[in-house]
């Protein structure tokens, strides 16, 4: 077993790790986070993609991490008082400003709210749970774990699963349970299994677009693009790339007298989409404002 190492030292750092360790006895699974409130770097053998170490078990491909540092950023945080007070982690206690935690470890999602707008916006909109002061806002904690994502609104990011979030206090208010209203600030994009890959050659041609003053090369380029950027995004975020390559696509015809054939673009964006797990009602509605943003119509 791993020899623990003493933690009454000078300095803040046995302060930061008895937090830590308390909170760890709560079930909840922490690590240090430098000054500058990000985690520890990696080490020379967790640099790499894939990591020789193997990676953490908790992380999104689970491998037998070897490595006895706290790598790995949230995948890193656990609840072992042996990992936590072990010789390898000691340096990085001894460099850290704030204790972090696992949201979606410890079975809590935080609406890290960053600015006073933001936090007026909450309380219009979410319903009150405890809540904890930051620096420049404030974190509201609800029971239940969700897909982490950042600027789903101004100022607004979602801290649950593969996150980690600074340890600011205990908060004040009673816990209540995730919201409708939060969990719809992030629409999950992996819900369906990924499928075979879209085929990307293209259905538009000249017969369907008889008024785009484009040529058929400078088209099937764009459409390309859009497609390769979409299926660039196989974890999430591939609706918002749809939305965004539709959009696009769409401001290259305004000029065009047509028919464009926007029809069949938009169908080749839909099954990229939903070729790498978008649920096809969501891949369609990006689509479709999308293209209603370029053109100027109601979505």
């Amino acid at each position: 077993m791993t020899q623990s190492t003493p933690i009454r030292r000078g300095g803040h750092w046995p302060r930061l790790l008895d937090t830590a360790l308390a909170l760890a006895a709560a079930g909840v699974p922490v690590l240090p986070l430098r000054v500058g409130k990000g985690p520890v770097g990696n080490c020379a053998a967790c640099v790499g993609r894939p990591p020789r170490c193997g990676g953490r078990p908790n992380m999104r491909v689970p491998g037998p991490c070897a490595c006895p540092w706290p790598c790995h950023a949230w995948a890193a945080a656990t609840t072992d008082p042996h990992v936590l007070t072990s010789p390898s982690w000691a340096p990085a206690w001894r460099a850290a400003g704030v204790v972090g935690y696992h949201p979606g470890g410890a079975g809590v999602t935080v609406v890290d709210l960053d600015n006073a707008d933001a936090v007026a916006w909450a309380r219009r909109a979410l319903p009150p749970t405890r809540t904890v002061p930051t620096t420049r806002g404030e974190h509201w904690i609800y029971r239940g774990a969700m897909q982490s994502a950042n600027g789903v609104r101004p100022g607004a990011d979602i801290k649950s699963r593969l996150a980690y979030a600074r340890w600011l206090g205990p908060g004040t208010g009673t816990i209540v349970p995730l919201p409708a209203a939060v969990l719809a600030l992030v629409e999950r994009e992996e819900s369906t299994p990924a499928r075979a890959a879209v085929d990307s050659s293209t259905r538009w041609d000249r017969t369907v677009a008889t008024g785009c003053r484009h040529t058929p090369a400078f088209v099937r380029t764009g459409l390309e693009t859009g497609i390769g950027r979409i299926k660039g995004h196989p974890e999430q975020g591939a609706g918002t790339a749809a939305y965004g390559a539709a959009r696009f696509l769409a401001s290259r015809h305004t000029a065009c007298p047509g028919p464009c054939g926007l029809d069949g673009l938009a169908a080749e964006l839909v099954a990229a989409a939903v070729a790498v797990g978008v649920p096809a009602p969501y891949a369609e509605r990006c689509v479709t404002n999308g293209l209603a943003a370029a053109l100027g119509t109601a979505a």
